[in-house]
């Protein structure tokens, strides 16, 4: 696939612009909602606070994917697995709309050609910056990448720890998730699998927030 076809598979979901007035509005109702006085100090300017935060935290569904990666695809001989670890990322879980926070590994074995170092951060910000689940967010990074180079194998392991669990709920606060999607020579060869798998868990430390 080349980077004309990006758009085509993995498209903008929204063309418009987020609603801001609405989410000030929205906020504005779930204030008096929850039985506060939004026209106290602390609150009468959080109704626009929240309006500009949502276009930051969810800008991942107008990022064009042919203008992210922007031509930094290189032919190169090299056959090697490529790894990427402990890509920092935030989302927002579309359950409860509280955030999940964590990183992002992603491994490829190449195939004539190899994506810029910084892009593979863009793409995990890409998906992330968006109303997710991690299973699906894991498999969005690996399917973008995998379409993107045609590479032998992909690989991407996500940790997450989710404020919906540990807020609510069961209260669990050292609760970790870990997905992961393993495509090609990462499915097939358990070697190369876990030559991967030991990569990223050399000096590996506990996810905080």
């Amino acid at each position: 696939m080349n980077e004309d076809d990006l758009n085509q598979k993995f498209p903008e979901s929204f063309d418009a612009e987020i609603d801001t007035p609405a989410i000030e509005a929205a906020t504005l109702a779930l204030l008096r909602a929850v039985g506060e006085r939004p026209e106290r100090e602390g609150l009468k300017n959080t109704p626009k606070r929240v309006a500009r935060m949502y276009p930051e935290l969810l800008a991942g569904y107008r990022v064009d994917p042919e203008k992210l990666i922007n031509g930094a695809i290189f032919h190169v001989s090299y056959d090697e697995m490529v790894i990427v670890r402990d890509i920092e990322f935030y989302s927002l879980c579309e359950h409860h709309l509280l955030p999940f926070i964590g990183r992002v590994h992603v491994a490829y074995l190449p195939n004539g050609k190899v994506i810029g170092l910084s892009k593979i951060p863009r793409v995990v910000d890409m998906f992330a910056r968006r109303l997710q689940v991690q299973e699906r967010l894991t498999r969005q990074i690996a399917d973008f990448i995998s379409d993107l180079l045609q590479p032998h194998g992909v690989a991407v392991v996500v940790e997450a720890l989710h404020l919906c669990t540990m807020m609510r709920g069961v209260r669990k606060h050292d609760a970790r998730m870990t997905t992961s999607a393993m495509q090609g020579g990462f499915r097939t060869n358990s070697a190369t699998r876990q030559e991967f798998l030991d990569n990223i868990s050399r000096g590996a430390g506990q996810l905080k927030i």
